[in-house]
């Protein structure tokens, strides 16, 4: 290939998608990754022992299936092919009574009994409006399609989880629930957004489900990539850029990258009030992760918890918010807040015969090298007693590791960068995905709209630089 038309550095979702984008324009793309394995935080490894895959980083993705552009692209003829479990997630509680969140509303809001049309007021009202709401969640500000279901979930939406919980539903049980889908969000549950992401998370279940691709997280990433070569477009692993100087001339440059890295590879190209606004984009709580393989499935005291992949541990909704808001605080938790994936169940690629694998994390303060190995064992056996004598292996990463594996997750922040109102708009700067250099964009989960394996960050990113590079303005859209 000359001369490429775009570049674009880091092949996780985003930048694949940033590639799609451009390379579906009829442009020339070369896609640089510094790993040997394309996937940034969508990526699979054995990590414990021959024959059993775990995913590094993410692993169930309803933003994936949510995504409009993912829906445009021909991703299933390129191997990508989803899991739906029979429940989307479970809450389990030390009465061993567990919540179930099944992908209708009305199943789910049947388990929570009392509080069934709290739940469908809360949550199932968001899920049946989605289809309005989508291109508000899923894209940088601006006036919505549907201004009156925008506004109605926009008064929800901007109030903290806790208090969203307390208001409209009155169980323990309900309110647990709501706070741990909160949670994945990283921030504390008495700040707003905290309740946004408990809404569109919770809603998701119902509206698209909470699946996982067959064969691992990297089974997405290599559907894009596939995707993208048959379009013409290249991808360099083991290429590391230290400064993009050393790239070949081309119009456009996206980096699918977040403040930090990019500081290091573009700061001669930046003009220095830029480098500072950067150098102030605010890391959130790290992340301690822990990969298992085990002889035997996760002995549940409730039963129905192995329905679903994906299970929260955390007991009560003050539980969850005590344990966020140590993390948040630079305190560690005795009681941490754990959320567990459990995909063999579901999936016999991931492990032999017999066995399973089995996917762990809690958040801690930012770059913390505190041993949570104990602590999210003991949450664990607390809803399994024996699930110790099951372990046949374990790999830990603290957020140190998750760095060094991916230095866009700035002291192991997983969502790159602090997920509040002020990081939710200005996400890195007011400029979104352009930089004040032309012809060089951002195009990570540190823009619009932010963490979630959905390739909407390089979807906008791409269109911009269309527009203002090749003065291309007629693609085809994200929602096909």
């Amino acid at each position: 290939m000359a001369d490429p038309d775009a570049i674009v550095v880091g092949a996780g979702p985003n930048g694949l998608s940033a590639a799609i984008v451009l390379a579906r324009a009829g442009l020339q793309v070369v896609v640089y990754e510094a790993q040997a394995s394309i996937g940034g935080g969508c990526r699979s490894e054995t990590l414990t022992l021959p024959g059993f895959v775990h995913d590094v980083c993410s692993a169930v993705h309803p933003m994936g299936i949510a995504s409009p552009f993912f829906r445009s692209l021909p991703l299933r003829d390129h191997g990508l092919a989803w899991i739906e479990p029979p429940a989307m997630l479970v809450h389990p509680f030390d009465d061993r009574v567990a919540a179930v969140v099944s992908r209708t509303v009305d199943d789910t809001a049947l388990d929570l009994g009392d509080d069934a049309n709290g739940y469908r007021k809360l949550v199932g009202s968001v899920a049946a409006s989605w289809p309005l709401i989508e291109d508000v969640v899923l894209s940088p500000p601006h006036l919505p399609r549907h201004p009156a279901a925008a506004a109605r979930f926009g008064l929800r939406a901007l109030q903290p989880a806790v208090r969203l919980a307390s208001r409209c539903l009155s169980t323990e049980r309900a309110r647990a629930l709501f706070a741990g889908v909160a949670a994945h969000g990283m921030v504390p549950l008495d700040t707003i957004p905290s309740g946004a992401i408990g809404l569109v998370l919770g809603a998701l279940a119902h509206a698209v489900g909470w699946p996982f691709p067959r064969g691992g997280a990297q089974t997405l990433a290599n559907a894009l990539a596939s995707y993208l070569q048959s379009l013409g477009g290249r991808i360099v692993t083991n290429a590391a850029v230290s400064t993009l100087d050393e790239l070949p001339a081309a119009q456009a440059i996206l980096c699918d990258l977040s403040p930090q890295p990019l500081l290091r590879v573009a700061a001669s190209r930046l003009p220095a009030w830029y480098r500072q606004k950067l150098a102030r984009y605010r890391f959130g709580m790290g992340t301690f992760k822990v990969d298992w393989a085990l002889d035997a499935p996760v002995p549940w005291r409730d039963e129905r918890v192995a329905r679903s992949a994906t299970v929260h541990l955390g007991g009560t909704l003050q539980e969850i918010a005590d344990s966020e808001r140590d993390a948040w605080t630079g305190r560690i938790s005795e009681r941490p807040f754990v959320l567990l994936v459990q995909p063999s169940l579901f999936d016999d690629s991931r492990a032999p015969a017999g066995k399973h694998t089995l996917w762990a994390y809690c958040h801690v303060p930012n770059a913390s090298n505190a041993d949570m190995l104990p602590v999210v064992e003991r949450q664990i056996e607390r809803f399994a007693p024996g699930f110790r004598d099951r372990v046949l292996a374990r790999h830990v990463m603290t957020p140190a590791d998750l760095e060094r594996r991916n230095p866009n997750l700035a002291g192991g922040d997983i969502g790159m960068g602090v997920t509040d109102l002020r990081q939710m708009i200005a996400r890195p700067t007011w400029r979104w995905y352009r930089t004040p250099r032309r012809g060089l964009y951002i195009c990570s989960a540190s823009t619009p709209p932010g963490v979630g394996v959905h390739g909407m960050c390089g979807y906008h990113a791409a269109r911009c630089a269309l527009k203002d590079v090749f003065g291309i303005r007629e693609i085809v859209n994200a929602d096909g």
